[in-house]
């Protein structure tokens, strides 16, 4: 069962030739033997699953299923989740237990899915590794020397380890389609707004952006349906209607426009990261669609604008966490003042600090508009390049990252590990859809292919990548740690 994707998974359901309690008993088994070696799980409800899981056949057997019922999963542990811890991966939050469900989890418990509990993740979203958590390093299934990704890498890792089908993360600059390309597995970043952010930890509330992770596009689509939506409760979330993403992953790519970005084939890429992505893009041509190279001419400042706008919104949104009201709180403060700095030090890690002092600083009178609101005009910049390449063409296709995974402990120099997102964070201040798909190894580790369509084209997204799914077999392959029995 656990090397079943979501949608097989959803069919023996539905034929009746496995139940719920089943399926969860043995993801349940194999995160307690396997995930000591991955790290990949901060919490783990095993009661909370079970007794879900025993509701979700007790609805069957009354005829009043769905296509999600009793279909296992694992959240990243940002999203609050009534009654369980929710954690961030920070030791701020370590004894938090959160009263409310988040938009997306009150979304996917009303479609009938079951948590199996809370997955390890860089604190606040803030790392491209995962090496960043209060929790630990979560490690890579398929090489356990090399990291799995940031921030959404305990999903990753958790997916790809065949520990869930599939799991929940959010992208702030690639920490969906990053970890997904390094674990091997789909990871879908929708366009903004097209998902609630409510009751998502926010780390960057204008890049933001909550979505599955699973090992095809076909499960990635299932679940975007069932989380996808306006929320009133989130003034960023757009009011459109939700289309049936199943019902377009059979269309023909004939006549599908490629465009290749010249600045996504320079220097910083690795030569076998190159040749796969190049090896996909002929599949591509061999399935009827045809390859244009085009331009966007501002993607070498999407970094500098990034890491300006990014820690602003990070120093305005952690602001909160300051002893009083909730999170971790100093012992014995001598008064107010020390109960904020004491409570902050200790709460926070290395990088959240680092990027709150280079968000306060940008903020700060005398720097706003040298920096803060130059680096709006930048993003402003970034999205038309984006805009004017649509034009042309109809999606774009590069490579997720310019390294397979890295190896833990290898970059320790923070602007080193801030240049492995150069070619997923523009996606993010354009508010734009990507989507990372296996697409080949180096060596023993995996490479991600990264699609990228118009705001609101995730049908068009997930049908491309369904094509090349149809066409390959890399999103079939498994790391050995996947293929040991519980």
């Amino acid at each position: 069962m656990h090397d079943m994707t979501l949608t097989q998974l959803a069919q023996a359901l539905a034929d009746g030739d496995i139940s719920s309690r089943e399926l969860t008993e043995t993801l349940l088994g194999r995160i307690d033997r396997l995930d000591g070696r991955l790290n990949s799980f901060i919490t783990v409800t095993h009661e909370q699953a079970l007794a879900a899981a025993d509701a979700a056949d007790a609805l069957r057997a009354k005829g009043g299923a769905g296509p999600l019922t009793g279909l296992p999963l694992a959240l990243k542990d940002i999203y609050c989740t009534n009654g369980v811890k929710t954690s961030c991966g920070s030791k701020m939050l370590d004894n938090f237990i959160a009263p409310y469900d988040a938009s997306v989890v009150e979304k996917l418990k009303a479609a009938g899915t079951l948590s199996l509990g809370k997955t390890n993740m860089d604190e606040f979203a803030m790392g491209s590794s995962n090496e960043n958590s209060y929790y630990g390093p979560v490690k890579n299934p398929w090489d356990l020397n090399a990291v799995p990704g940031g921030s959404s890498g305990g999903s990753a890792a958790a997916v790809a380890a065949g520990l869930v089908p599939a799991a929940m993360g959010t992208d702030t600059g690639g920490s969906i389609r990053q970890p997904a390309a390094f674990c091997g597995i789909t990871g879908l970043k929708p366009t903004y707004g097209r998902v609630s952010r409510y009751g998502i930890i926010a780390y960057a509330s204008s890049l933001d952006q909550a979505g599955p992770m699973a090992r095809t596009a076909e499960d990635c689509a299932l679940l975007l349906g069932a989380i996808a939506g306006h929320d009133l409760r989130d003034s960023t979330s757009v009011a459109r209607g939700v289309p049936d993403y199943m019902a377009e992953l059979g269309e023909s790519l004939s006549g599908l426009k490629i465009g290749l970005p010249k600045e996504y084939f320079g220097d910083g890429l690795t030569p076998e990261v190159e040749q796969a992505v190049r090896e996909a893009i002929r599949v591509y041509e061999s399935l009827g669609a045809s390859v244009h190279e085009v331009s966007l001419p501002h993607t070498h400042y999407a970094i500098p604008a990034y890491y300006v706008i990014a820690p602003a919104e990070a120093s305005s949104n952690l602001s909160r966490y300051d002893g009083v009201r909730f999170g971790h709180r100093c012992d014995a403060p001598s008064d107010l003042i020390d109960l904020y700095k004491r409570s902050r030090d200790e709460g926070f890690g290395e990088e959240v600090k680092r990027r709150i002092l280079i968000g306060t600083h940008t903020l700060s009178e005398g720097f706003f508009d040298a920096y803060y609101t130059k680096a709006q005009q930048v993003r402003r910049l970034i999205r038309q390049d984006f805009l004017d390449a649509f034009e042309e063409v109809d999606v774009l296709m590069g490579p997720a990252s310019p390294t397979p995974a890295f190896d833990l402990g290898a970059n320790k120099d923070p602007v080193s590990m801030y240049l492995q997102d150069i070619y997923t964070i523009a996606i993010n201040l354009a508010g734009i859809p990507g989507i990372s798909i296996p697409a080949g190894f180096a060596g023993q580790r995996p490479i991600g292919l990264q699609i990228l369509g118009p705001h609101f084209a995730e049908s068009q997204l997930l049908n491309v990548a369904h094509q090349f799914q149809q066409a390959t077999d890399w999103h079939q392959r498994r790391p050995a740690l996947a293929e040991e029995s519980a």
